[in-house]
């Protein structure tokens, strides 16, 4: 990459925050957003009423995980390409993509509350392979994604290829399997 598409892809104000800061910075942020998920799916009171519209959310939810996909894989293929400005575009794309998802899911959940899954037989324990996996890896999915842009912006990008390589699977990972729990969720509700 030469150097003046490096200073294009570079915040220069990244630049000047030092690793373990930086780091230090999206653990707290990242956990302390698990924590408030956690905290409103399984611990918080349902709000009292609920509008017509929150009922919309989960699919509104699926259709960003659904966007949300379209993108990172878009910015895989540029990025396979040295496509680097497109890659970069596209992955941002994909992070507002998710980052709408996971406000949605938080407004969903203030209203609704933990979602049962009625379902019985052998979709059942499928489901919650599916569930699991996909509770775990998004926990883990929101520091890679915010360190790998951390590492992008401050013009480490060797770092940030690193990180990518484990990003970009969980990262799809959660984001499909999103859509995933969406339609069996329905297909039993």
């Amino acid at each position: 990459m030469d150097s003046s598409l490096n200073e294009q892809l570079t915040v220069n104000a990244l630049k000047e925050i030092s690793v373990p800061k930086a780091i230090g910075v999206i653990l707290l942020v990242s956990g302390a957003a698990f924590l408030l998920l956690i905290y409103m799916l399984y611990f918080r009171e349902t709000a009292d009423t609920t509008a017509s519209w929150v009922e919309q959310l989960p699919a509104v939810n699926a259709l960003l995980n659904s966007i949300s996909t379209i993108f990172i894989l878009s910015g895989f293929i540029a990025i396979k390409q040295k496509k680097y400005i497109a890659h970069m575009r596209l992955m941002l794309t994909a992070f507002v993509a998710s980052s709408l998802f996971l406000i949605s899911y938080l407004v969903y959940h203030n209203f609704v509350g933990h979602t049962p899954f009625p379902g019985e037989g052998f979709i059942r324990p499928v489901y919650f392979t599916i569930l699991i996996s996909h509770i775990i890896l998004s926990a883990f999915v929101v520091p890679l994604v915010l360190t790998s842009y951390y590492f992008a912006f401050s013009g480490k990008f060797k770092t940030h290829r690193k990180v990518s390589m484990w990003t970009f699977p969980i990262w799809l990972y959660v984001s499909v399997t999103g859509v995933m729990i969406f339609f069996i969720l329905n297909a039993y509700v």
